[in-house]
């Protein structure tokens, strides 16, 4: 199934995409699309309610995307996941999952402008494979296991302001939490429709140039490793957000930053698209 949120920030209401690319609204059938939700095997409950249900159409040329997920209770992030991201950073390429956090108030609809933050110089995008944890999860045995807690995937945009994250002093959260720097969806992803997670074309460009063209089967830690991984260190909880890192192409390594006015468009292969354009914080 792909899920998704429509409607104006904080009435977002729960829908499906189904098959033949027809959106529905499912609200009468579930609250939202958040850890209670997830926790309660939602997501098989709503599959069995749809079918055959008299259910209203949206007509999305109206309408406002929201993330596909309601405010995760954290978002995880893995840093320098692919060699050459590594290698374009000047960092070595690492033996163990680098991990920091992202404030989880930083997600915001796909196609919704990102706010570039008072002070900023360097601006930065990341097209990311976004995990959404559907159960909760502590000292995973093994990959296996890890497939089971995951509800599905979307597209992630990992916005960064780089002077923040690594010219002011302390951990990467500085230049990775300023408001609407984690753009989320469109849909979430079910495994059985996302299929093989790990050979996925990713793109991004800024203003219609091509800045960013990989696959996720270049991770250096793949999707069931990350979650067996994390789960060691932390419970991982219904809706929380694993960000699994970004291949090379990023405003860093070419010394080219975001500005006003800019326009970033990013996809992953069955996952769906993005389009946000950048503006000054108010």
């Amino acid at each position: 199934m792909r899920l998704l949120r429509v409607g104006a920030i904080g009435q977002e209401r729960p829908c499906v995409l189904r098959e033949d690319d027809t959106v529905v609204d499912v609200s009468r059938l579930v609250d939202d699309y958040d850890g209670a939700f997830l926790a309660a095997g939602g997501i098989d409950r709503l599959r069995g309610q749809i079918e055959g249900a008299d259910l209203a159409s949206v007509d999305l040329s109206g309408e406002r995307v929201g993330p596909c997920i309601a405010r995760p209770p954290k978002v995880v992030c893995i840093g320098l996941n692919f060699v050459d991201h590594a290698e374009e950073s000047g960092q070595p390429v690492p033996t163990e999952p680098v991990v920091f956090f992202k404030a989880s108030n930083t997600v915001v609809g796909p196609y919704d402008d990102v706010r570039i933050p008072r002070g900023s110089e360097k601006t930065d995008w990341e097209v990311e494979l976004g995990i959404v944890i559907g159960r909760e999860a502590r000292y995973l045995d093994d990959e296996a296991a890890a497939r089971e807690v995951i509800a599905g995937y979307t597209v992630s945009h990992d916005v960064s302001e780089r002077t923040f994250q690594l010219e002011r002093g302390g951990q990467w959260v500085k230049g990775k939490s300023c408001e609407t720097f984690n753009p989320l969806g469109p849909w979430l992803v079910t495994p059985d429709e996302a299929g093989d997670v790990q050979s996925l074309a990713m793109s991004l460009s800024v203003n219609g140039e091509s800045m960013q063209s990989g696959s996720t089967s270049d991770m250096i830690f793949p999707v069931d490793h990350l979650v067996w991984y994390l789960s060691q260190f932390m419970v991982l909880e219904p809706g929380d957000l694993i960000n699994t890192g970004t291949p090379a192409g990023v405003g860093m390594a070419r010394q080219r930053y975001l500005r006003d006015g800019d326009v970033t468009e990013l996809e992953i292969e069955r996952l769906g698209r993005q389009r946000q354009r950048f503006v000054p914080a108010p």
